[in-house]
């Protein structure tokens, strides 16, 4: 019989199953002072973010790198 007689006739053939691949990540290879890098490009704002969320409340009022080095020294304490 042809598909359309297939069709009319009640059969169902069950549709095959899509094969699904989970997705392999990519593995990046980084400087060791990277840590500084991403400290240094940050405003002074989020600095003072990037603080609270570690615990520690940072003084605008001083220069960014002295913000950067209360930073790295709390993240040295963990």
């Amino acid at each position: 019989m042809s598909r359309f007689g297939d069709l009319l006739g009640g059969k169902v053939t069950p549709p095959t199953p899509a094969v699904v691949t989970e997705p392999t990540p990519d593995v990046v290879k980084g400087d060791s002072d990277k840590g500084k890098t991403d400290l240094d490009s940050l405003s002074k704002i989020e600095l003072e973010e990037f603080g609270r969320e570690l615990g520690i409340e940072l003084d605008r009022r001083f220069n960014k790198a002295k913000l950067v080095q209360q930073i790295e020294d709390e993240l040295k304490k963990q």
